[in-house]
């Protein structure tokens, strides 16, 4: 009997212990489930916001992809409001419940933010309202500037922002250049001189933004960085997949078919781009200068902040240089090529504007080769891609999140709770930009930026703040080198079989192409 209980004991012990981890697993994930969301809904509700119950796990989840697989289904017409297509769920949710209200992103509530000024405090204080954590898969694709936080992103801006002064950006004009005559060639051998023809220009413009990213960011090694920016795109299609649903905690160690591609893909991206960097880190220990691309600035930068408080922790490891990389890919090509083909498309429907500004083009060039201090006296260009940025705004929504309570205007808010400040929604608000909200009309921005918004925060398409986007400038002048140029060399206009089909992924997309009647001038 003695002996029974001496070998049986270590065996209850074991089992109790069991038992008791899975009491505990069981209690917090009920906890994350239901309890917590809960409890912040009531909180939310006691602050007067309207929204959803909460739905266990899912939240607004499922709702959301029927109705954007709904949207997707079919075009719309050019003159349809699009934010019910491109944002649906949202729209829907702000229509029912108001400018301030919420919805479910899985078991995390998000505050829906339509007031002008209420997002202005949101964007302002960015050590308040910080960036929210992502599916880690995600992060594969890029985990730069854009997601650090606090001193870390305030480092790595230091160090970054020498690359996008404007002083540095005139010695990337040529590289503009080239990459848009080469598009304007390829265009040549399609278009016979004095003729048209039907093209699909979406594809086109993005090789365009993507060959200019390339030469930019790694000067005489772009070949290789095409390659690299190949393999970011095939990443940013996986991470789309990955970012659509729920992130259980633990589950990117599954061996899934698609977490196995991404990973995959992130060791030759990683693999890569160090090739190019140990290469030119060689270069510049042997004395040789490169400062006229996006990395070699980026290493000058790092290596000056390193020498000057002689430690390493003042710069930036090679792993972070590498992702500061990945991240020139978007920066640089997604959001440019996405004003570039929305600028198409509505000239391509407006013809006077376009007419107004070929000859400002022609006026100010000629047939001349564009150059920095011309392309920056652009008035009619300029007011052109301001509105297109209004209605198409490559990035249609920004979000934010609190960890811990908060106060926003009047409204207390719990911790844990994630902000959306819908962009697209904001640049289609009546009430913020008139009855012609829908209206292309670039004379709005006649006058500046500031007086067009009112002087609200109404319109942000490279955000707004402390954290505007750093590439800014870089994107705006790309985008008016290869307008001007287009137009120095073709008249075009919509195709009779052009969908209108804005979409995301990952950024504001013709869903079926953008196809044009080119006509070579």
């Amino acid at each position: 009997m003695i002996m029974e209980i001496m070998f049986s004991s270590p065996s209850v012990y074991c089992v109790s212990a069991i038992v008791l981890v899975l009491v505990i697993c069981s209690w917090r994930v009920f906890d994350w489930l239901w309890l917590r969301p809960k409890k912040l809904e009531k909180r939310l509700r006691e602050q007067g916001l309207s929204g959803n119950s909460y739905r266990l796990l899912f939240g607004d989840l499922k709702e959301m992809a029927t109705m954007f697989k709904e949207a997707k289904s079919k075009p719309i017409n050019l003159s349809d409001d699009m934010v019910p297509r491109v944002s649906p769920f949202i729209h829907k949710a702000i229509t029912n419940n108001g400018k301030i209200s919420f919805m479910w992103f899985g078991p995390t509530p998000m505050v829906l933010i339509m007031n002008s000024e209420l997002i202005r405090e949101v964007l302002s204080k960015n050590y308040d309202f910080l960036k929210p954590r992502v599916n880690p898969l995600v992060r594969l694709l890029a985990n730069g500037l854009v997601s650090y936080e606090h001193d870390k992103w305030a480092k790595h801006r230091k160090l970054i922002n020498p690359a996008f002064h404007l002083e540095k950006l005139k010695h990337m004009v040529p590289a503009f250049h080239m990459s848009c005559t080469e598009m304007i060639i390829k265009w040549g051998h399609i278009v016979s001189v004095g003729g048209s023809c039907e093209l699909d220009v979406w594809p086109y413009l993005q090789s365009l933004t993507s060959d200019a990213i390339s030469r930019t960011a790694f000067g005489s090694s772009y070949e290789e960085g095409r390659r690299i920016f190949e393999f970011q795109k095939q990443q940013a299609e996986l991470v789309m997949q990955a970012a659509q649903s729920i992130y259980i905690p633990g589950s990117r160690f599954l061996p899934t078919k698609r977490a196995r591609r991404m990973k995959k893909l992130d060791k030759v991206i990683q693999a890569s781009i160090r090739t190019i960097i140990d290469k030119r880190v060689t270069a510049i220990k042997a004395g040789e200068t490169s400062n006229d691309d996006l990395l070699g600035i980026l290493l000058e930068s790092n290596f000056k902040e390193i020498q000057q408080h002689n430690n390493a922790n003042f710069g930036m490891s090679i792993q972070e240089v590498i992702e500061e990389c990945k991240l020139f890919y978007f920066a640089g090509q997604e959001t440019t090529s996405s004003l570039l083909v929305w600028t198409m498309v509505l000239l391509g429907r407006h013809l006077n504007w376009q007419e107004r500004a070929r000859e400002e083009v022609l006026q100010v060039f000629g047939n001349d080769k564009p150059n920095l201090d011309g392309l920056n006296h652009l008035k009619i260009v300029n007011m052109i891609l301001y509105e297109v940025l209004r209605l198409y705004p490559p990035i249609v929504g920004l979000g934010r999140t609190i960890f811990e309570d908060t106060k926003v205007g009047d409204i207390c808010l719990p911790a844990g709770v994630r902000f959306s400040l819908p962009v697209l929604l904001l640049h289609h608000d009546h009430e913020l930009w008139g009855s012609d909200v829908e209206e292309f009309k670039p004379e709005r921005f006649a006058e500046g930026v500031s007086k067009a918004s009112k002087g609200q925060v109404s319109f942000f398409p490279f955000g707004w703040g402390p954290r505007i986007c750093i590439g800014q400038n870089f994107a705006m002048l790309e985008a008016k080198m290869a307008l001007t140029m287009i137009l120095q060399s073709y008249s075009f206009e919509l195709s009779p079989s052009y969908a209108h089909a804005p979409h995301t992924i990952l950024t504001l997309q013709p869903q079926h192409g953008a196809h044009m009647i080119l006509q070579k001038l």
